[in-house]
């Protein structure tokens, strides 16, 4: 049994612990609100976006603008993964590394090959011990960044596309669902498909659905095309990084909260044994006592 010194300093050392646990959920938890905020406006007009160019892209060939071509062979595929710069948020930066490596390896097992745009540093950090290329590296972006960092990688994903050094071109990111659920989600942007796009998660998601509306352009689709499908790229993405902005900070203050929790519960464990060890302390000392006082009667 560890002596009463041992147990007293492992309460100390949880109790500091649990300080530090407790401030971070709380900073996690106002970051959120701001991360929440931002997401929660922005999102209408990025899937209203998607939903237009669905249905520009249905009336035009697939010929008339670079970004709409549908190659015959595929075989060079652009992965975007968007995750956080730091850790203590659970599995959440881990379950979207594996979420694009997964992809990666079935498209690899399929005879293509596969290269990664990363934005946060956990996920450079795993890409960079996997064997597959790491074209971009984007670190220490996450804590602050506007649409310029969306524009910037929207850029360099456009040029790798159009000089056909990618074919196909894939966002993974963590959708925010809620403040208890964040999910790992797959979107083509490139190229824009004429069915109105493809999301995948845990599960295949409607939102993205195909436009029912009927519309009007001019002067003519092509033109609205030339200039509306680049900033495509560039909302999907910045979107991409909202969401996955608002996910982390719900994750972290969710696993701080865990964490928290779990101090809680090995405080009153060590606090337990410290009442017992000092307890057998005081038992033990009181046997000596009246021992030796009935050895003196002797």
């Amino acid at each position: 049994m560890a002596s009463l010194k041992e147990v007293k300093d492992k309460i100390a050392s949880v109790r500091k612990t649990k300080q530090i646990t407790r401030a971070m959920n709380m900073v996690a938890s106002a970051k959120l609100r701001k991360a929440q905020g931002r997401i929660e406006r922005f999102r209408p007009y990025a899937e209203k976006y998607y939903e237009i160019m669905g249905d520009l892209s249905q009336g035009v060939d697939s010929s008339a603008h670079p970004l709409l071509e549908q190659r015959e062979e595929i075989n060079n595929i652009a992965v975007v993964l968007v995750t956080s710069e730091r850790g203590l948020c659970g599995a959440f930066n881990s379950n979207l590394v594996q979420t694009a490596t997964n992809f990666a390896a079935n498209r690899v097992d399929s005879g293509q090959n596969v290269k990664f745009y990363c934005m946060g540093k956990k996920g450079a950090k795993d890409i960079k011990k996997s064997p597959y290329e790491l074209v971009s590296d984007h670190s220490d972006v996450m804590e602050n960044f506007d649409f310029t960092l969306a524009s910037q990688i929207g850029a360099e994903i456009i040029h790798a596309y159009t000089q056909q050094e990618v074919d196909e071109v894939h966002l993974v990111y963590g959708r925010f669902v809620s403040v208890i659920r964040q999910e790992a989600t797959r979107l083509q942007i490139l190229p824009m498909s004429q069915e109105g796009g493809e999301e995948q998660s845990g599960e295949q998601s409607g939102e993205q659905a195909g436009s029912k509306a009927e519309y009007t352009y001019e002067p003519s689709v092509e033109g609205i095309l030339d200039e509306l499908l680049p900033r495509f790229i560039k909302v999907q993405l910045y979107r991409g990084l909202l969401e996955t902005s608002a996910s982390e900070h719900a994750a972290r203050m969710t696993a701080m909260d865990n964490a928290t929790r779990n101090c809680d519960d090995m405080i009153s464990n060590l606090t337990l044994s410290y009442n017992k060890a000092r307890q057998a302390a005081i038992t033990s000392e009181l046997l000596d006592i009246v021992g030796g006082a009935e050895a003196l009667k002797g």
